[in-house]
């Protein structure tokens, strides 16, 4: 048996922890920090932190922001209209239910605390939909369709739309008639795209299809339904689709990623958003193969995720940076990659985290 030889780890290069004192912590940032050199999920948020720093400061580099999950609902807004703002983000990828429910905030309308009193049936016919313990109201989702409708008067019904085309009109609509903070409206004034790959799972999407069909059957009489089945009814309007081109936000990214330096992707929650934003380095390898040119497929350097996804459910949500390595999609750590993974409620982390950058932010004078 060989003899066991003990070493001290300092001799080995390991990195030594230290116990969290709170007497000396004055700021979140030197909380952040702290956290760093302790364990468990503290440690995670503390290795994000400082990744995230880094991405953020890192001049050449583009920091992608992919949302999913209820944020706005949340009252997570206004954080992201910070990092906006501050520009620390140069695109945003998105589901379209977050985008919508930004914008009941974005032209003042409030969400509600959920009463656990009132049954989901009490609620439906109050015009209450329920989003866990939070309520938003019919009658917003109403007034910010009207807000859709004063946006596409601006276009034509055979207007080709994208994602980031409509959500930056929608900025400038924001930006030109509504004083308030909104995700739009600092994406418009910052020059930040925003895309939505699943576009037509939101209330946008319902308010643009439904503007179409009566954009396109405006000069005509309101078509009768009398004595038609449903079938029927819906075959005569369905035949007034708007025109919309997702494969326009898709190159349109693509040209983003492939300008920038370095890349980075700060990820709340996965879904969607998180996928179609990572797909752009296979994207351009299938290119490379199949047409035959020399593209640089543009991986991810930088890579902070808040999830509380693991990875073992098998979903994208909770898969990690590393496994990304495999499909090309980040930088390995031995070339250079960073990566945390904060298994978290994203409520719970993220207000800490832009606490802890914008006192970093005011430490440089910015």
């Amino acid at each position: 048996m060989t003899e066991r030889t003990f070493h001290d780890g300092e001799s080995d290069g390991l990195e030594a922890l230290e116990a969290l004192d709170p007497e000396a912590i004055t700021s979140f940032s030197d909380l952040l920090g702290a956290m760093k050199k302790t364990a468990f999920g503290g440690r995670r948020l503390g290795e994000g932190f400082e990744i995230l720093s880094k991405m953020i400061q890192d001049p050449d580099c583009a920091v992608i922001m992919t949302l999913s999950g209820a944020m706005t609902i949340a009252k997570m807004g206004k954080i992201i209209c910070s990092m906006l703002d501050r520009g620390m983000v140069q695109a945003v990828v998105s589901t379209g239910a977050l985008i919508a429910h930004g914008l009941t905030e974005s032209v003042g309308k409030t969400h509600y605390k959920y009463d656990p009193s009132i049954t989901d049936s009490e609620l439906f016919e109050k015009g209450y939909n329920r989003v866990y313990d939070t309520l938003e109201m019919e009658l917003n989702l109403n007034h910010v369709e009207q807000v859709v409708g004063e946006t596409l008067k601006r276009l034509t019904p055979e207007t080709t739309l994208s994602s980031e085309i409509l959500t930056r009109e929608l900025g400038k609509t924001l930006h030109d008639h509504y004083p308030g903070a909104g995700i739009l409206k600092s994406a418009y004034e910052q020059s930040v795209p925003v895309y939505i790959p699943a576009f037509t799972d939101s209330e946008l999407g319902l308010d643009v299809s439904i503007w179409g069909m009566n954009s396109k059957n405006s000069d005509q009489a309101t078509p009768s339904t009398e004595g038609k089945t449903d079938q029927e009814i819906w075959n005569q309007l369905r035949q007034s689709c708007p025109t919309f081109n997702p494969f326009l936000d898709l190159n349109s990214y693509t040209e983003k990623l492939l300008s920038a330096k370095r890349l980075g992707i700060f990820t709340i929650g996965g879904g969607v958003p998180r996928n179609w934003s990572q797909q752009t380095p296979p994207y351009i390898e299938i290119l490379n193969l199949r047409m035959g040119t020399q593209l640089t497929p543009p991986r991810f350097h930088y890579g902070v995720r808040i999830c509380p996804e693991p990875d073992y459910w098998g979903g994208l949500s909770g898969c990690t940076y590393e496994e990304g390595v495999s499909w090309g999609k980040f930088v390995p750590k031995k070339e250079g990659g960073q990566f945390a993974e904060v298994l978290s409620d994203a409520t719970v982390v993220w207000p800490l985290l832009m606490m802890g950058l914008l006192e970093q932010a005011k430490k440089k004078g910015q």
